[in-house]
């Protein structure tokens, strides 16, 4: 089949083409670059915290009238109330652990740092950054983590301190991927400085991962970078950790206010005090779930309204060229002959169109991670793009090509 007689029938339909294509090229881009962002947003809602999530509670509280001051009485007044808190907790009798927390994987809040191998590095800097995580012996158990090196801590391990008191563990354990960038040859027993400390703070044990408390695009490049401190925070609030026997999280969750109203009435917990890991899971994922579903739609929006563009168009050019079909039927041509002369013609814009499709989708994408800190988009994500537009094409001109190929020969005549 001849391009020439094709190519000049499509310059006498100059808008409709460049029309066309343009919708095509724009399709290409934006559908390439919000695929993207679809898969980069389910890989963050889908991956692991390195906790066992399932029947895990988080408990906030405050506490009314309770000291606020960094002096050693109010401090040991602070931490009496939390260890009184605490083996309410443990009594109750579908809880198998309890743990004081200063936060979770997902529930953006934190505290966090540098750690290096070498006193005094750069307190910004250091060798990595890492979030720090504060808890008792049973914190590990509680949280379902895993221990893949050294040991966990002891009872004896567990210290407490103010809330503005700068003094800094003996003895800590990591993540390992915190372990393996300060000590690839191995962590246990090494000696880490925090926050460009001069005093060296031991690695007792190393952790198969847990993930930071944010979820943030800032925490991105240390988002497995944990540091477990044996330490109870003494302020006026309080955070736990609570493991239930399986399928009691719900009677738990109900029954934690009367537990801990029972020891002190003079504390706050509202509706969101007692909270599921779940639910602060949903609640950490929730504007990642809407942009996806969001970037969803807007695809199927545009392939639709594509696809409706190249029917419509090439449904009118069938009408505008009825008898020249009928002049080709009458000369020989066959039905597979005429259709896929329009198949053929489809393929030229949709590839004029794709071509510079391309060129924006990867514009857009440098736009997006100047202005975005979005990532850069890998090249098959526009090479199947570019497939998915030029199958679309075709499967979008069939219909009207199907109806171009039943024009009988004897429309030759009609006009005659």
């Amino acid at each position: 089949m001849s391009l020439h007689p094709m190519i000049a029938a499509l310059r006498k339909h100059k808008s409709g083409v460049v029309l066309i294509a343009m919708q095509i090229a724009l399709t290409l881009a934006i559908v390439c670059n919000a695929v993207f962002i679809i898969y980069s947003r389910v890989e963050k809602v889908n991956r692991p915290t390195g906790m066992d999530e399932s029947n895990l509670i988080l408990v906030s509280q405050q506490w009314v009238g309770a000291p606020s001051g960094d002096d050693p009485a109010s401090i040991q007044k602070l931490d009496e109330l939390q260890r009184e808190d605490i083996e309410a907790l443990r009594a109750m009798p579908d809880v198998v652990s309890v743990t004081p927390s200063n936060s979770l994987p997902l529930l953006d809040s934190s505290w966090n740092g540098s750690v290096a191998t070498k006193p005094g590095s750069d307190l910004i800097k250091g060798d990595a950054r890492s979030t720090y995580y504060f808890g008792d012996e049973n914190f590990l158990k509680t949280l379902g983590l895993q221990l893949v090196a050294g040991r966990n801590f002891t009872a004896g391990d567990v210290t407490n301190k103010g809330f503005r008191d700068p003094a800094e563990p003996s003895l800590v354990m990591v993540t390992k991927e915190l372990a393996d960038k300060l000590f690839p040859q191995g962590a246990v027993g090494k000696a880490m400085y925090l926050d460009g400390g001069t005093k060296p703070t031991t690695i007792v044990g190393v952790v198969a991962r847990l993930q930071v408390p944010s979820n943030g695009t800032w925490a991105s490049t240390f988002v497995w970078n944990s540091t477990i401190e044996p330490l109870r925070l003494n302020a006026n609030y309080s955070r736990y950790a609570v493991r239930t026997k399986p399928g009691r999280m719900d009677a738990v969750m109900h029954a934690i206010p009367g537990a801990l109203y029972g020891v002190n009435p003079m504390r706050v917990l509202d509706d969101d005090s007692v909270k599921s890991f779940g639910a602060i899971r949903a609640d950490a994922y929730r504007a990642d779930i809407g942009m996806a579903a969001l970037m969803g739609v807007v695809c199927l929006i545009l392939l639709a309204v594509t696809a409706a563009g190249i029917v419509g168009l090439t449904s009118f050019w069938v009408g505008q060229r009825h008898r020249q079909i009928g002049v080709r039927r009458a000369l020989g041509a066959r039905k597979i002959d005429i259709r896929h002369y329009f198949q053929l013609e489809n393929l030229l814009i949709a590839g004029g169109g794709a071509v510079v499709g391309i060129a924006l989708a990867i514009g857009l994408n440098r736009a997006l991670i100047q202005y975005f800190e979005m990532t850069t988009m890998p090249f098959w994500y526009v090479l199947v793009g570019l497939a998915t537009v030029l199958v679309l094409g075709q499967l979008a001109v069939l219909v009207p090509a199907m109806r171009a190929a039943n024009v009988p020969p004897v429309v030759a005549t009609r006009t005659v």
